[in-house]
């Protein structure tokens, strides 16, 4: 994990906030690590939301319209499923901190979430922060075969929507690679964000 990184001992819902807005982040070491600290990469992922990719094979799994996509009618569950170990991931840096600060910032309007519904069952989705034109993409889960992938292109489709202009995942991932994630150099990040945040706070 290349870049600075610092800790703070109180992070506000405030606080949190003015880091995003200056290119800053915070993680936990794991889910059951108390502290949390700022991550600035020296080189960030960026989703391109003008050169977004879906694959035939995806595109043609979302004409079938597998499962209801709603936004923000589960946030907490959303970042509880995402905070939760799995067989690709035996541990996470969502702890008990990172749910309280992001769960107000839900109430303050600047934390959404996307969830993929199967019936009465939440079988996956992400979630992240807006601030301006720009969305700050946290963390997704999925219990379905691409029920996250749907959830981000549905993510995708309503940032275009709305008049979005960053799409920020932090690192890149070969799984988000496929997208069209790419890596950009930490001062060409700092021209996309502050671009993305001369906007008023777009609505989600």
């Amino acid at each position: 994990m290349a870049g600075r990184r610092s800790r703070h001992p109180e992070i506000t819902p405030e606080l949190l906030l003015r880091a995003y807005s200056i290119g800053l982040f915070p993680m936990a070491d794991s889910a059951d690590d108390p502290e949390l600290f700022w991550v600035e990469p020296d080189m960030r992922g960026v989703i391109p939301l003008d050169d977004f990719h879906v694959s035939r094979s995806l595109a043609k799994t979302i004409r079938k319209s597998p499962f209801d996509i709603r936004f923000d009618s589960a946030f907490d569950a959303v970042l509880a499923a995402c905070a939760e170990a799995a067989p690709d991931r035996p541990s996470t840096w969502i702890n008990a901190k990172i749910k309280s600060l992001y769960g107000t910032l839900h109430r303050m309007g600047h934390a959404h979430s996307v969830e993929a519904w199967e019936g009465d069952q939440l079988v996956g989705g992400l979630y992240g922060v807006s601030l301006g034109a720009a969305f700050f993409g946290e963390s997704m889960f999925s219990r379905r075969t691409d029920a996250s992938k749907i959830c981000l292109v549905h993510l995708v489709e309503r940032l275009k929507d709305r008049g979005f202009r960053l799409l920020d995942t932090q690192f890149t991932t070969e799984h988000l690679k496929t997208f069209g994630a790419i890596d950009v150099p930490k001062i060409e990040y700092e021209d996309m964000l502050t671009n993305a945040l001369a906007s008023p706070h777009l609505p989600f």
